[in-house]
């Protein structure tokens, strides 16, 4: 019976206090599912709640949890280039704290990547229309000017759900600090020749806490680090093919050690 891979979850959290328990109940759920081992790093953006002390709670009672705390708020591009930095695991998994999809996807997007040899799932809201109007707007236009810009047309850039293998993570550098940083991603993997694939999820809006994500002041910051990432974006880097692979096993990262050696 083949093995199944090792995950890392990383959750950007500020001001969390209303969704993290419920997140990473739900997360663990999933994980324990499909993967033989897991963590869940928790990066704190320097929250002002009580979302740390629930945090170090749930970590003191399960030791995948590992809490993760920024002095200052840097942002999600911050918070997720920490939580990607520390990732240990074959796999790694992007999920917002206010669980906008149902973590048990995981096994579909798993097998998704081993059928089709993907090196990055990216998940799509089938419906996003559940914001309103001003937000659909908003991620339309900003879809097809990525579209534009780098020639990829990717249905929901901006989508927190994000499966991909860490060496994808270890081919670049990002350097955004705010929310380009998953058109960032995205963009530089498929320039150094990575594959992706995109799956359609079901999209639950949030309904407790507050948003930060499509404040005036982050589509400012989005636009600046657009223009000043743009000709390092651009960039393409030649890499060979490589056969169809599943996600490597648990062990499998110790025995390239070795080899390496």
């Amino acid at each position: 019976m083949a093995r199944k891979p090792s995950v890392s979850l990383v959750i950007p959290m500020f001001n969390e206090e209303l969704n993290i328990e419920h997140a990473v109940a739900a997360a663990a759920e999933a994980l324990q599912k499909y993967s033989d081992d897991y963590e869940i790093i928790i990066v704190d953006d320097a929250s002002t709640d009580a979302s740390p002390i629930l945090v170090s709670r749930m970590a003191a009672e399960n030791p995948r949890i590992r809490p993760i705390r920024h002095a200052k708020n840097r942002k999600l591009g911050g918070s997720l280039k920490t939580g990607y930095a520390a990732a240990s695991k074959d796999l790694v998994l992007y999920m917002d704290a206010d669980l906008p999809f149902d973590p048990d996807v995981l096994g579909r997007a798993i097998r998704a990547m081993e059928v089709t040899g993907s090196d990055v799932i990216a998940g799509y809201r089938l419906d996003r229309t559940l914001e309103g109007l001003r937000r659909t707007l908003y991620s339309y236009m900003y879809n097809a000017l990525i579209g534009v810009l780098f020639g990829w047309p990717h249905r929901d850039i901006n989508f927190s759900f994000k499966l991909m293998k860490r060496e994808v993570l270890e081919a670049f550098e990002l350097k955004s600090e705010g929310s380009l940083i998953d058109a960032e991603l995205i963009v530089k993997a498929k320039n150094h020749g990575f594959a992706i694939q995109q799956i359609g999820l079901d999209y639950f809006p949030r309904i407790r806490g507050t948003s930060h994500l499509s404040s005036p002041a982050v589509i400012v910051k989005i636009l600046r680090e657009l223009v000043t990432l743009y000709p390092e974006m651009r960039k393409k880097v030649a890499r060979p093919q490589r056969p169809l692979s599943r996600p490597r096993a648990v062990d499998e990262p110790a025995a390239r050690r070795t080899a390496n050696e």
